[in-house]
């Protein structure tokens, strides 16, 4: 154990992005396409294994490379440069347009599992859920995942309940398609969108291959309340329990307000701090004020934390393949 109180942890982190600007697109990076991030500057610049460094008490086992827009018109080529770059042990989630006409997401779906890497794919929804969502022909695509023992990475606002409503006849109606959802369901910190991401996070979670990645938080507020960040981890165990909830980084966006170390100590002491402190009674941080509701309570071991950091993700990500 060292001075901060917290055991050795090996972390596969299972949402991450690398960058290589000399021989990928990444349109969103460049400072005229949006977003219109004003510190965007701050990420717009290549990244590496090489820069995902931890030290004790921390040690990194793997990660997870998520889609980042490296070539949209050809996503495989964004494969092929991890499988030619990466020597640490990962797992690749690949860009596939679920929109696409039945025979051109085959083809994709084809070039894309040739790669040893690829185990799931990911197509942003965001505030296009609802229309993708009721979209046949999307939905068939999404089964051909499922029929080819491939996840699928949500990421969407879990606020949109017309949306959610949709998703979840989805996955009645597709039992096999392993679902991972995106940066917590994008959470909002007003009462209103809080009070229905909570609500949806509820009825998603009744689904026993749905898992949810916690990361993100800079994205709804870069100097967000640390308590925030906490209240939602216990949350989502306490709907996914410990078994289906991952911790994640999010680099290198995390750089906005964090070290990828400094990131990883966040997640893994605001995990230990879980068991230790929201059981006793904590006056109201500002996002509690802002939402109307109180922390879940819940209780962590160091092995729960375990399962948190790496084997949820180990396992989820078929790292023992």
């Amino acid at each position: 154990m060292n001075r901060q109180g917290i055991n050795k942890v090996n972390i596969i982190d299972p949402h991450l992005h690398l960058f290589d600007l000399s021989q990928g697109d990444y349109s969103w990076l460049k400072p005229e396409c949006p977003p219109f991030w004003s510190d965007k500057n701050v990420i717009a610049k290549s990244f590496s294994e090489q820069n995902l460094t931890l030290s004790a008490p921390l040690a990194l086992a793997g990660f997870v490379h998520i889609e980042a827009g490296f070539d949209n018109e050809q996503p495989w080529r964004e494969i092929a440069w991890l499988e030619n770059t990466c020597h640490l042990p990962f797992r690749s989630i690949a860009l596939l347009d679920i929109t696409l006409s039945k025979a051109l997401f085959l083809q994709q779906l084809k070039t894309l599992i040739a790669y040893k890497s690829v185990v799931g794919v990911r197509y942003i929804l965001d505030d296009d859920a609802l229309n993708i969502l009721t979209d046949k022909n999307s939905q068939n695509n999404l089964a051909t995942l499922a029929a080819n023992n491939l996840s699928f990475e949500l990421q969407m606002p879990l606020h949109d309940t017309n949306a959610i409503d949709c998703l979840l006849a989805m996955l009645s109606a597709i039992p096999d398609l392993m679902l991972c959802i995106n940066h917590a369901g994008s959470p909002l910190m007003d009462s209103v969108n809080y009070t229905l991401w909570q609500e949806n996070l509820k009825r998603i979670a009744a689904f026993d291959n749905v898992f949810i990645k916690c990361s993100g938080y800079e994205m709804v507020k870069r100097d967000h309340c640390i308590n925030w960040r906490h209240k939602i981890i216990s949350q989502c165990i306490e709907y996914f329990s410990v078994k289906r909830v991952m911790l994640a980084s999010n680099f290198p966006l995390s750089l906005w307000q964090y070290s990828y170390q400094e990131t990883w100590l966040s997640n893994v002491s605001l995990s230990k701090a879980l068991s230790e402190s929201l059981s006793k009674s904590e006056p109201k941080s500002e996002s509690e004020s802002e939402s109307g509701s109180k922390n879940p309570k819940v209780s962590l071991s160091h092995h729960d934390i375990e399962q948190l950091c790496y084997q949820n993700a180990y396992c989820f990500y078929k790292f023992k393949h």
